[in-house]
């Protein structure tokens, strides 16, 4: 399909799509220039008539055109078909007596001959004018398939959809559908190509060509159909047997062939016919699968008859000659099928045929071969139309791939491999192979089947196996002798072999055989096509993997398949496989493909020399015989002839003729079209002729042949424009061309030798490896370039097409690859070490090679002639430079087009300064290595180190060095190398630094150091100059090393990221860092890893681990890894982390020097393991050490206090599970000494203890009733302890009442102010102050902003993520409030708001000491802790915590009042005085109050507190444990409460008021409802109503945390029983407590507060005490007195 664009070039148009037109190739022939009204995009020629597509989509028709109902017997002149107007065309297509079009939109358009139903219409027989046609696919659900190419052929035409599917419809065989009834009106999809991408299509008169793309690896694993695509059935079965799988194939479709019934019998194609192919390159591997035929025809064999081979030949051969004209070919005296003539031989020489013939004979008789008769080649071949079957989709072969592909199976063809004699020999029965051979056939002789039949030529099989599509031709030679284990032609398209064993004997599958033929090819991975295109230019360029598919009549071998049968659906070429085409054409009886090596192949009818060449048999591909450097690009088939477009020596293209001759003005149409063809022509071509005329059409562009028609479509070259297009894409062809030759002759050759890897070694033989792919893969790119430049050539001719501008980079990159590869290669002595396999293969005089390089000189060596080719294509980088400058002077300097192809030459030119530079530096390193010592070559010379320069000259010295000892430095690109004697080091660039040294402080002359990791050290140079020159190469070596790219000017920086392994003796032996480095030291961000599995990643500073990290140790006795995570300082743990061990332990806290030391927490074991505890506390030096909480969960018990090394020592506090309390001294880890036990029953004891609960001494034991025994005790408590003493009941008698014992506790503890120490002391640490209140208040806040920062980064750096909120906190904290200056309420404020959102993150120093407060607090009186004896010391310590962060706050804001402290604030007298007016005052007290605010109480005071500024931060929490410890202690009087207060809930409102005794004047009468204008009268059933909000406000004291809320709240109450009281006596009212206090009590009641007398106690405790004589300490006295009076309460 050619595109209707027009070319952006600097041509207005009027220059573009000339046509001309002729016939023959006589020199007095004068191509006609065709005038049409605009530019010609497409021609398509029928036998008599064409039509033309030009430039805006409209079609011309002209020519005998007898549908055409005016215009019958006339000529006709191009003539627009009207029928299409509003339609734009974008394709045209011509059959013999039909036309079609393609519209943008994919809509098919016919008109013509529909006799046998090629225009898609039923019902009639002419189509006049152009007719859409749709093409319906049930199976997608698009209603009408688009379509992007027609072609027609003589009765049937071809569509090509967008989806790069085949639809046919017309008559006969060459459909390619399983259709029974002709003709096939309706276009059907051929199902045999369905799944397989169409590129091209193309028709014969009888026959059909389609171009396929190869399959690739993602449509290979795509699972096989399981069923036909026609008639449903099952493809395969499988059956399991001992060893292997037997897997059939018995499934046969059988379509209807029209023809007579002597077509029917088929004939066995000739070996000879079938085997010899046209001399072309070695191929290349392709993943190409093609299944093999599926039988179609089942014509009865009898085997035991040896003559019924021949009869079925003189049929077939005497059909063949009545189908022919007389003048197309005349069988009466052919030799052998597919021949011409003696009489009419295109041949030159007669004689040489016969000799040709002659040596065939001969050779056949000097081969010793068993005789064989036909007969028993039919024994061989139960069904002879299993060797010519058409099914493409049998799933038998994609089972078989599908299998052998699991186990890394790539079996080569046996088809293509090996003669059909092997073939048999290795598949065949051996009784078989004793009476068969291959069969050679010749029609002219009938005792052809009588005699011994010739083996398959040498020559032969060399050709058989350039057509594999599976392995290279050098690849097979070498792996002959394996053949036998790795299944043969099973994946690779071995039809024959696969159908006589699917047909014949079933298919065996032993799982052995797969496994021995498993093994991995080595030599043609390195080398193969496919694949080698970059990963994005797949679907942009053109695919080269391709494979031509034909179809249809074969009686001429136009099908290509080695015989004259016709085939009924679809079968590959195999012998094209990995051709490379790109391009397929049909002539009438002959076909052509186009290589992208710009070679012609061409195949069918010779009978007019229209093939190209006078090789026989034309029925397989065979190249057109061209002179050498004649490039085919394009070509076109007619009637009997063909046209080739090709480039020749000049930029202009060159026009090739083949076929016959017409004569000139004697063309009689009316006799044409009666068949009277014998008179047409005036001899043929032997070979293509070069058309005199064609330099006189100027640049052409694409070429048409049809009938006898020739026509081109040439552009003028305006501003050369159109000459430099061509230009381009010629020297691309050429270039291509040279890069496959040697490819296919020098590298293919020499990686197929066997001993090839033993002669390089190891590391050139990898190299060579690589180069050879990276090679192939340049050539694969240019050979795709070479065809998208051809297409571009064919259709739009623009440069908004042109690849290499849209992709230079894919260009740029694969050079750039090559050229580095080339140059390792150069390094390490490639070509050296592969000069003796050169001269093994191609000998001394290597003419091959010198050939290809196309140097004058003739006296190059092996070596160098192998450096020129290996270089070859570095060359054409300047080629593309210069052909892209030459297109942009085309256009004007501003324009984009001139601008794109600019940037992409200056691309192009600077790569290839670059390259040229690295080569130069390839070759000083090589030339180095060569008279470098040998013992440390094998250890120094890598591929990519370059050599920079080195002091062999004495230019650089080592300082003190000694007098006989010798120092060679060598800088490479990569490293610095200190070479001495036998012994060198090697300091890699990336981690060294050089600096001058100071002429003035050292007194060194010309002296630089040099920094290593581990090494330090000075050198001397020679001279300024050579200082100089080391510092600069020095510093530009490691620029480059690290990536800055080349020819940096300035120093690399002193700071930089590497990787390094010390080997010095030491902590980081053996150990490798990658991360940040500052001048030889690790320091930054970084990972190090030690061989014995540790692993730290985090900061360093300074060579050490310092700042935030993790670390893993591997733990070898658990197989586990300890894990610490934290911060560093000088190598060691120091600072806050979290270290989990393998045995399941966690520390939580501080190290220093790297043990645990300050606060910490550790948690031993789990709570379903033997022993679990925690512990948090104070540690030091890595030992419990101070004050700390231990509870032990086995034992049930909790210790608060005091620890020394690990042991309980001192003051401390246990608590057990059931109940038990003790408080006093502790020593060696036992209570020893003065303490204090209580038992849940509040029984005491009160003396001296010698062990855990052992009592051992004087001591009172003091009985719940108050009863107590004094006097000396002995024994474990609860064991029944002994005591001597004296026993006293004070309650006996009144005047004993004053011994009644009261123990009171918090007396043998440890003191508030002195827990927790070391988490206050590590807030002061972070604040920068060595101790509480000593520091600088803005180092302090400059501390804090750093911990935000740091903090904030290594969240950032971690997983875990930061709420919206959290984030928002911290940005509002990087603010620092004003902390110098007068406190006024409105900054008190301020700090409030800033304290509530530090505290509320542990980012913040402030944070984290409220964090590990709430931590330690909970750890305490939680679980065991919460026991009522630990209240009073839960409170104290609470309010211990309050006076020392206020004590922080306070050195953070140092102008804040003390705790007690006053903020005055002035205020408005005026509002002061009318305040004073307010009261109800006399005269003169008003004026004398006036008089004293005037001069005192300008000032508003405010005090200042702890508690009111700090308890709403910390308070709510530690709520819960603290509110649960009142809960205990409060237990008894709150259930007495609870029980009264049920108890008197139980009565209705007014009686529970009369009860309380509430004046009636209060009693609420009615109550509002929320309904607007409703009431509720009160009944004395009623409950719950009265004073309902007042009720529910004092609900709420329980939601608050702090006395100030739940004062608050009960201040709200009072407002609501007011405010409820005042609506109701509907004036003001003064309250008297006498009056208010049953109210209230009434509400309390009905409040139903659970522990009314916990939250009394907690507001009690923890109340603000500037508040306790105000109006809200009246309100507290009055719940407090309410609470006590539910208590006392009596029903009566």
């Amino acid at each position: 399909m050619e595109s209707q664009r027009r070319g952006s070039g600097n041509d207005d148009g009027g220059g573009r799509g000339l046509l001309h037109i002729w016939k023959g190739y006589s020199y007095s022939v004068a191509p006609e220039k065709l005038l049409l009204p605009h530019s010609v995009l497409q021609v398509a020629l029928g036998r008599n008539h064409g039509a033309l597509l030009v430039e805006g989509g409209q079609v011309f028709t002209f020519g005998h055109c007898p549908w055409k109902q005016s215009q019958v017997a006339q000529f006709l002149a191009p003539t627009l078909e009207s029928a299409l107007s509003g339609q734009r065309v974008i394709a045209v297509a011509a059959g013999s007596f039909h036309s079609g079009a393609v519209t943008e939109d994919g809509g098919v358009h016919m008109w013509g001959d529909n006799t046998d139903g090629q225009c898609g219409l039923s019902g009639l027989s002419l189509v006049p004018n152009p007719t859409p046609i749709a093409l319906a696919d049930s199976d997608s659900s698009l209603s009408t398939v688009p379509v992007k190419e027609l072609a027609c052929g003589e009765q049937h035409t071809l569509a090509l959809s967008v989806q790069h599917e085949v639809w046919a419809w017309g008559s006969g065989c060459q459909l390619g559908l399983s259709a029974t009834v002709f003709p096939v009106s309706k276009p059907q999809k051929v199902e045999l190509l369905a799944g397989r991408c169409v590129l091209q299509v193309a028709c014969g008169a009888k026959h059909s060509l389609a171009l396929v793309r190869c399959l690739g690896p993602q449509d290979t694993q795509r699972p096989p159909a399981d069923k036909c695509g026609q008639c449903k059935q099952l493809l395969y079965t499988m059956m399991d047997k001992e060893d292997h799988v037997i897997i059939s194939d018995s499934h046969q479709c059988l379509p209807y062939l029209e023809q007579p019934e002597d077509d029917e019998k088929l004939k066995t194609p000739s070996t000879n016919s079938t085997l010899k192919l046209s001399p072309s390159e070695p191929a290349l591997s392709s993943k190409t699968s093609t299944p093999p035929p599926q039988s179609v025809s089942p014509v009865p064999v009898n085997n035991s008859d040896p003559t019924q081979f021949e009869n079925v030949e003189t049929q077939e051969s005497s059909l063949a000659a009545q189908e022919l004209p007389a003048s197309d070919f005349d069988l009466s005296d052919t030799k052998s099928s597919g021949a011409p003539s003696a009489k009419s031989s295109p041949y030159p020489d007669e004689q040489a045929v016969k000799e040709y013939l002659k040596k065939l004979s001969d050779s056949t008789q000097a081969e010793k071969t068993p005789k064989v008769t036909i007969g028993g080649l039919h024994t061989l071949l139960p069904s002879a139309a299993g060797l010519i079957s058409a099914s493409s989709n049998n799933p038998l072969n994609n089972l078989v791939a599908s299998c052998a592909s699991a186990v890394g199976e790539r079996v080569a063809s046996t088809y293509e491999a090996l003669s059909l004699k092997k073939m048999m020999n290795m598949y065949l029965p051996t009784g078989a192979l004793r009476s068969a051979g291959p069969v050679r056939q010749m029609a002219a002789d009938p005792r052809a089947g009588e005699n011994t039949t010739e083996p398959v030529r040498e020559e032969d099989s060399v050709q058989a196996k350039k057509s594999c599509s599976t392995g290279d031709i050098h690849e097979e030679e070498a792996e002959r002798l394996h053949r036998r284990l790795s299944l043969p032609g099973l994946l690779s398209q071995g039809r024959y072999a696969v159908h006589l064993l699917s047909s014949s004997y079933g298919l065996l599958l032993s799982p052995r055989l797969l496994r021995k033929g498993g093994r991995s090819k080595t030599d043609a991975a390195s080398f193969t096509s496919s694949g080698m295109a970059a990963p994005a230019d797949r679907e942009v360029l053109p695919c080269l993997q391709t494979e031509v598919w034909s179809w249809g009549h074969g009686e001429h071998g136009q099908l290509g398949h080695g015989d004259n049968l016709d085939r009924l659906q679809p079968l590959c070429i195999k012998s094209l496989n990995s051709k490379e085409v790109v391009r397929v054409g049909a002539g009438s009886h002959h076909s052509v493909a186009l290589t992208a090596q710009s070679q012609l192949f061409s195949w069918g009818s010779n009978s007019h020399g229209q093939l190209g060449h006078m090789e026989s048999p034309s029925t397989v591909p065979r190249l057109a015989k061209l002179s050498e450097g004649i490039r085919v690009w394009d070509v076109s088939a007619g009637e009997r002839h063909t046209l080739l477009l090709a480039d020749g020596d000049c930029i202009q293209p060159i026009i090739y003729y083949s076929g016959e001759q017409v004569k000139e003005g004697t063309r009689d149409h009316n006799k044409q079209e009666e068949g009277e063809e014998k008179d047409s022509f005036d001899g043929y071509t032997q070979q293509p002729v070069l058309l005199p005329f064609c330099m006189n059409l100027g640049f052409v562009s694409s070429v048409f042949a049809g009938g006898q028609q020739c026509m081109a479509l040439s552009d003028k070259n305006v501003m050369g424009f159109i000459a430099s297009l061509h230009e381009l894409a010629s020297a691309e062809r050429k270039f291509y061309s040279k890069l496959c030759s040697i490819k296919t002759h020098v590298i293919s050759p020499l990686l197929g030798l066997d001993s090839l890897s033993t002669t390089l070694g190891p590391v050139i033989f990898r190299l060579t490896r690589t180069l050879a792919s990276q090679f192939g893969h340049l050539c694969h790119l240019t050979g795709q370039h070479a065809v998208s430049l051809t297409v571009n050539l064919r259709r739009s001719r623009s440069i908004k097409s042109l690849f290499i501008l849209d992709h230079t980079e894919i260009f740029l990159d694969s050079y750039n690859e090559y050229s580095s590869t080339l140059d390792e290669f150069h390094v390490m002595g490639g070509y050296l070490t592969l000069t003796k396999p050169t001269l093994d293969l191609f000998g001394k005089s290597p003419e091959l090679l010198q050939k290809l390089t196309e140097c004058s000189e003739g006296n190059l060596s092996t070596t160098d002639l192998l450096v020129v080719l290996f270089c070859l294509p570095m060359l054409h980088l300047q080629e593309y430079g210069r052909l892209l400058l030459k297109l942009a002077t085309c256009f004007e300097v501003c324009s984009n087009d001139y601008q794109r192809l600019q940037d992409s030459c200056s691309k192009f030119e600077a790569l290839d300064l670059v390259l040229k530079k690295k080569r130069k530096e390839a070759e000083y390193t090589f030339l180095f290595w060569k008279g470098f010592p040998g013992k440390m070559t094998d250890s120094l010379r890598k591929a990519h180190r370059r050599l920079i320069c080195e002091s062999s000259n004495k230019a650089l010295t080592l300082q003190n060095a000694g007098r006989f000892s010798v120092n060679w430095f060598i800088l490479f690109n990569d490293a610095l190398v200190h070479a001495q004697f036998s012994t060198h080091h090697v300091f890699p660039l990336a981690t060294l630094w050089v600096e001058p040294v100071p002429e003035d402080n050292t007194g060194l002359s010309y002296g630089l150091k040099l920094i290593t990791p581990e090494e330090m050290f000075t050198l001397l140079a020679s001279s300024a100059l050579e200082k100089a020159k080391w510092i600069r190469c020095i510093n530009q070596a490691v620029a480059q090393a690290l990536g800055l790219g080349e020819g940096q000017k300035f120093e690399p920086p002193i700071c930089r990221s590497s990787t390094y392994t010390f080997y010095k003796d030491g902590r980081l032996k053996e150990a490798t860092y990658e991360g940040r480095w500052l001048a030889g030291k690790p320091h930054g961000r970084g990972m190090i890893k030690w061989p014995d599995g540790r692993i730290y990643t985090g900061s360093f500073k300074n060579g050490q681990e310092d700042g935030f990290g993790e670390f893993v140790a591997p733990n070898k006795t658990l197989n586990k890894n300890d894990h610490y995570q934290g911060h560093w300082k000088d190598g060691k743990m120091h600072g806050v982390g979290t270290y989990r061990y393998a045995n399941t332990e966690v520390y939580e806290g501080s190290y220093q020097d790297g043990l645990r030391h300050g606060h910490g927490m550790l948690r031993s074991g789990k709570l379903n393991t033997s022993s679990p505890s925690v512990f948090i506390g104070q540690w030091v030096h890595d030992k419990k050490t101070g004050y700390g909480v231990f509870d032990d969960i086995t034992k049930g018990e909790k210790y608060i206090g005091m620890w020394q090394d690990n042991m309980r020592q001192g003051t401390g506090v246990v608590v057990t599970q059931f109940g038990l309390y003790y408080e006093g001294s502790f020593k060696d880890n036992k209570m020893m000494g003065n303490g204090i036990l209580l038992s849940e029953d509040d029984t005491t004891y009160e003396g001296e203890f010698s062990d855990d609960w052992t009592l051992n001494g004087k001591g009172v034991l003091t009985m719940a009733n108050g009863d107590y025994l004094e006097g000396s005790f002995s024994g474990e408590w609860g064991a029944g302890p002994k005591v001597t003493g004296s026993y006293f009941k004070p309650h006996l008698f009144e005047t004993d009442k004053d011994k009644i014992q009261s123990v009171k506790l918090g007396r043998l503890c440890v003191s508030a102010e002195e827990k927790w120490q070391a988490v206050f002391d590590e807030c002061w640490c972070q604040l920068g102050c060595e101790s509480p209140g000593q520091g600088d208040i803005r180092k302090a806040w400059d501390n804090i902003a750093v911990a935000l920062t740091t903090n904030r980064r290594h969240i950032l750096d971690s997983p875990e993520r930061l709420s919206r909120s959290h984030s928002r906190t911290l940005e509002s904290l990087e603010v620092i409030p004003q902390h110098v200056g007068l406190i006024t309420m409105e900054r008190y404020h301020t700090i409030h708001r800033y304290l509530m959102k530090a505290c509320d993150t542990p980012l913040h120093p402030l944070g984290r000491l409220v964090e590990a407060l709430v931590a330690v607090y909970r750890m305490t009186y939680v679980g065991v802790g919460a026991n009522r004896r630990l209240l009073p010391q839960a409170v104290i310590e609470l309010k211990s915590y309050l006076n020392r962060i206020f004590q922080v706050v306070r050195f953070l804001f140092p102008d804040l009042p003390e705790d007690g402290g006053i903020i005055r604030e002035p205020v408005d007298l005026q509002e002061k005085e009318s305040d004073v007016k307010g009261e109800r005052l006399s005269e003169q007290e008003a004026s004398k109050q006036n008089q004293t605010l005037k001069m005192e109480w300008s000032y508003r005071s405010h005090m200042v507190s702890s508690l009111a500024l700090l308890l709403p931060v910390l308070l709510p929490r530690l709520y819960p444990p603290l509110f649960t410890l009142y809960a205990l202690d409060k237990e008894r009087e709150d259930d007495v409460y609870w029980e009264c207060v049920l108890r008197l809930n139980k009565q209705p409102d007014l009686a529970l008021l009369a009860f309380l005794g509430v004046q009636q004047k209060f009693w609420p009468l009615s109550v509002s409802m929320p309904a607007p204008a409703e009431h509720l009268q009160v009944l004395s059933t009623t409950k719950d109503i009265c004073f309902a909000s007042a009720v529910e406000t004092l609900q709420q004291i329980s939601t608050t945390f702090t006395p100030s809320d739940k004062l608050h709240v009960i201040q709200l109450t009072f407002e609501e029983i007011t405010k409820e009281v005042q609506s109701l006596l509907k004036q003001d009212f003064l309250w008297s407590m006498d009056d208010l206090f049953p109210v209230f009590l009434y509400v309390v009641l009905r409040a139903r507060i659970r522990n009314l007398g916990s939250e009394v106690n907690l507001i009690e405790d923890l109340m603000d005490p500037c508040i306790q004589h105000g109006e809200h300490g009246i309100m507290f006295t009055t719940l407090k007195a309410c609470y006590y009076q539910i208590q006392h309460e009596r029903i009566t």
